[in-house]
Formats: C-alpha cells, sequence, structure tokens
C-alpha cells in the first residue's frame, strides 16, 4: 500500500512594518522638551558670565583715553596693572576694610547666631526679626541715615568721614547676613550630638569646640566669604560714608566718566578668578572631609 504525502505549501512570510519615523521637526521638538532644563541653565550661565567676559576682553584693548571701543590687541595692561594712578591704592583700600569687616562681622555674627538658636531670652522674637531690617533696607537710605549719624554725632567727638567710617558701615549690612548664613546651619544640626558629648563628660567648653565648631565651620567659613565680597563690592554706602577715602568700587565708578582703563578690568578680572579658585577649594576640602569621614564609619 502507497502511502502519498502532500506537502501544502505554506505561504511566505510578509515582511514586517516599517516602523514610522518621526519628521525632522517633530525629533527636533521632542529634542528640544527633553532638554529644555538644560538649555535654560546655559542661556542663564551665559547671560550671567557675559559682562565677566565683556571685562577679561576689555583687559586686552590697546585703547586711548577711553576703553569703550575695542581698537587693539595688547598685553600691557596685565603687564602693569598698577599703571594708572589709584588703582592698586584703591585696592589696597578695599582689601583692608573687607577683611577687617568680615574678621568683625563673622565672630560677631556667629555669636549671635549660636545665641538666637541655643538660648532663650526676653525679645527674642522680635531680634529674629530685626536682624533682618539691613537686608531690607534700600542702600542709599542706609547710607544717608549713617552719613547723618556720622556727621553730627561722631563729628563732636573727633571723629572724621573716612577709613574708620566705611569699616563701621561694612561691619553693620555685613553682620546680618552673617547671622542668616551660620543661623540657618546651626538649625540644621542634631542636638542630640551635643548632648550625647555632655553624657559622655565633656564640659560646655569642649562640647563646643570640639563637636559644635566643626560641625558649624563650613556655615562660618560660607559667610565669611559672602561677606568678604559683599564688603569688598559695596559702593552706594562707600559712596556716602568715605568722605575723601578711595575705594576700588569708587575709583571705578570716577574713571567710568571717561573709560574704565583697562587696568581695572585687570584687577576685577583677577578678584573673580581668585574667588571662583577659593570657592572651588572649599567645594575640595569638604568633599575630602566628606570622603574621610565616610571612610572611618565603614571601617568602624
Amino acid at each position: 500500500m502507497t502511502t502519498t504525502t502532500r506537502t501544502a505549501t505554506a505561504p511566505a512570510p510578509s515582511a514586517p512594518p516599517r516602523p514610522h519615523r518621526p519628521s525632522a521637526a517633530r525629533r527636533a521638538r521632542r529634542w528640544i522638551s527633553e532638554h529644555s532644563v538644560m538649555l535654560a541653565a546655559i542661556a542663564a550661565l551665559l547671560y550671567l558670565f557675559l559682562p565677566v567676559a565683556y571685562t577679561l576682553a576689555f583687559s586686552f584693548n590697546d585703547h586711548g583715553r577711553s576703553n569703550i571701543v575695542w581698537q587693539g590687541f595688547t598685553w600691557e595692561h596685565w603687564q602693569d596693572p598698577c599703571g594708572v594712578a589709584g588703582a592698586c591704592e584703591s585696592l589696597v583700600t578695599s582689601l583692608q576694610v573687607a577683611t577687617i569687616s568680615t574678621l568683625v562681622a563673622t565672630v560677631l555674627g556667629t555669636l549671635m547666631a549660636l545665641a538666637m538658636v541655643r538660648y532663650r531670652y526676653r525679645g527674642k522674637a522680635a531680634s529674629n526679626v530685626l536682624i533682618f531690617v539691613p537686608m531690607a533696607t534700600p542702600e542709599i537710605v542706609m547710607g544717608a541715615a549713617l552719613l547723618t549719624i556720622f556727621v553730627q554725632g561722631f563729628s563732636d567727638i573727633g571723629i572724621d568721614l573716612g577709613f574708620g567710617t566705611i569699616v563701621f558701615s561694612h561691619i553693620m549690612f555685613c553682620l546680618s547676613f552673617v547671622v542668616v548664613t551660620v543661623k540657618a546651619r546651626i538649625q540644621s544640626l542634631d542636638p542630640r550630638i551635643e548632648e550625647a558629648a555632655q553624657d559622655l563628660y565633656a564640659s560646655p567648653v569642649q562640647t563646643f569646640w570640639k563637636v559644635t565648631f566643626p560641625l558649624i565651620l563650613p556655615g562660618i567659613a560660607g559667610a565669611a566669604m559672602l561677606a568678604f565680597s559683599l564688603s569688598f563690592d559695596d559702593f552706594i554706602i562707600t559712596n556716602f560714608v568715605s568722605g575723601n577715602e578711595n575705594t576700588f568700587p569708587k575709583f571705578v565708578y570716577v574713571a567710568s566718566r571717561r573709560g574704565i582703563p583697562a587696568e581695572a578690568n585687570v584687577i576685577g578680572f583677577s578678584m573673580f578668578v581668585l574667588a571662583v579658585l577659593l570657592v572651588i577649594g572649599a567645594q575640595v576640602v569638604g568633599s575630602a572631609r566628606s570622603s574621610r569621614s565616610r571612610g572611618r564609619s565603614r571601617s568602624e
């Protein structure tokens, strides 16, 4: 008996449908929507650093009497930043004022922040509100008020407008920023850490220097850098209370009437680079300390 096997011919498999490719316009819109935050950040950074780029570019300008229009490239101004009379003298004055103001405001502001967070006293709520008054007051109003105080009050005891009145004024408005910055750092700490140190028979002084101070030190350093930059950069209040004393912002303002000299751009950009290096250094030190503390905790 012969069995005949019939083999059915299978139909050829159909090709898979091609995926629909979006148009170039749709792909562009999708890419922009996915990277919108990054693009906004780049645009903001370009906007912020545009004056810095201008300062750097015109520090190389081979200008004549006015440094407003580009005339040509030269290294001359970087080779002699003090070539313009009064530039380096005013810079030294601003650095001295900022250093003294920062040291005094940082010490007083840290003590005030500790008292306002860790202690109870009468008028605490009022002091928390009043500490913001110098920050909220317009600088031109504060400068005029300080000028009135110095002229009518201090002149009777032989104190004239000058270096001392500048330092006094800068300490006053830097103090609020230091208090607010350090206070925020102290409020973020866990009070049980200090209580644990006291349970281990540490005195209040030992607890402060070995526990509290190292923990709030990053906040103190940030407040000090903020106070220094505010003091070095201030013009409005300084212009009211400086008398014949010339700071670097005053020098730039006077020079701007005839065109800021390129030497001022050199000094300004150098201070910007120094500030950036200090911030980067602080970040590196903080990261290194965090890595060491994590390493010690893992080993334990």
